[in-house]
């Protein structure tokens, strides 16, 4: 499997790092792509990364799913974006997973995705998705082929219906037993 997780600047560290790492220790081919206009990008917490590719030359119907973190670029962004969205939509049309977290539902909401599912995200993310049923003491939810979850804290969570999505519950049982999560 091949999924992509999208990078920006001020990304929250854990969310798009350590969701990164646990879709790798699991197996997963996971690319980092950004629509910044560089590849090298700082993290919430100054962090300098790089990261792999470009989104606009990027394949999307070469990966199976795509990840997108949360961070302080949400709210700086979402009202000027139109490259996340796309990418979402483009997934959720083919029914190929669609992950989230934190601030990062609110791409979802906006484009439309979260219409009639149940999700969570950081408190007051959810203004974003009005026709979506909010879960928020929930710290990961799974509806069909879209997951959600409320933030850092709940990275493994998050990371354990990815991987139980995409190879199984055994496979995502057996992560978390490797971190003796």
């Amino acid at each position: 499997m091949k999924g992509l997780i999208v990078f920006s600047n001020h990304m929250e560290d854990v969310e798009a790092l350590g969701t990164r790492a646990l879709l790798k220790r699991a197996g997963l081919d996971v690319k980092s792509i950004t629509f910044e206009s560089t590849l090298d990008l700082k993290t919430a917490f100054g962090l300098p990364i790089q990261a792999d590719q470009f989104g606009s030359h990027t394949k999307y119907d070469d990966y199976d799913f795509v990840v997108i973190p949360g961070g302080r670029y949400v709210a700086m962004t979402i009202d000027s974006d139109t490259e996340i969205q796309k990418i979402a939509k483009h997934f959720d049309q083919k029914k190929q997973l669609v992950a989230a977290i934190c601030a990062g539902p609110r791409f979802l909401g906006r484009a439309g995705i979260l219409n009639g599912k149940s999700f969570t995200a950081f408190t007051g993310s959810e203004i974003d998705a009005p026709k979506g049923f909010y879960q928020p003491s929930k710290k990961a939810i799974r509806d069909t082929h879209i997951i959600t979850a409320r933030g850092a804290g709940a990275v493994y969570e998050f990371a354990y219906e990815i991987v139980s999505y995409l190879q199984g519950e055994e496979k995502a049982k057996s992560l978390l037993e490797n971190i003796l999560y």
